[in-house]
């Protein structure tokens, strides 16, 4: 039975799990028929260590997977997927303003800023490549202000702020904004497997637009 590597852009252990994890789910949906193996290569991403938008988790997820393609053809590996995966904040601003002042049209109401963690993934064949995305849980203002304001790297301020050390290599921020129900691991997990589903369910991915009539 043939062998299909899954390359992930980390050796980080939520990161890897949550490829695993993923796998046992659409691996049985996927055409190739074979044996499953997945193997970590530290990549860099090329972004912020804590990127504060979508479009700079994209990029980052995107980065890294590029990076195991070249890697692969650098040094003649025979790997199948390539995934990046990228956690980071979007910041979004909500409109917060009362009716009364919506009315006043020259007075634009005041949004109040909301910041949610989100993790990304980027999964390529090395012919196309697809993106998958995590839900979001809002971060606490302070750690907010701390990461955004301060510039402290999230993985620091969260162990500071759970007053604990190496979350990120466990349960994560997610785990800990969550109470433990839904870890890095988790978050990543989905990201993983709706970054797959033009791959294994490539019959409706497949389907071009239907002409208008004329």
């Amino acid at each position: 039975m043939e062998k299909i590597i899954i390359a992930v852009g980390s050796k980080r252990g939520p990161k890897l799990g949550a490829v695993t994890e993923a796998l046992d789910d659409f691996g049985p949906l996927l055409p190739d028929e074979g044996e499953f193996e997945v193997v970590g290569a530290e990549v860099e991403s090329g972004v912020g260590h804590t990127p504060a938008s979508s479009g700079e988790m994209m990029r980052g997820a995107r980065q890294r997977a590029e990076a195991l393609l070249r890697m692969a053809k650098e040094n003649g590996e025979s790997w199948n997927f390539f995934v990046g995966l990228e956690g980071g904040l979007e910041v979004l601003e909500e409109d917060g303003g009362t009716q009364k002042k919506k009315e006043k049209a020259r007075e634009p109401a005041l949004g109040r800023r909301r910041v949610f963690l989100e993790s990304w993934a980027y999964v390529t064949d090395g012919k196309q490549g697809y993106y998958g995305r995590s839900g979001g849980i809002e971060l606490p203002d302070a750690l907010a202000y701390e990461v955004l304001e301060n510039g402290t790297e999230l993985s620091v301020a969260i162990d500071k702020f759970a007053g604990s050390v190496g979350i990120r290599d466990g349960q994560g921020a997610w785990g800990v904004l969550s109470a433990n129900l839904i870890s890095r691991q988790e978050a990543f997990r989905v990201a993983v497997i709706a970054a797959f589903a033009p791959f294994y369910n490539a019959k409706l991915y497949s389907v071009t637009a239907a002409k208008r009539p004329k």
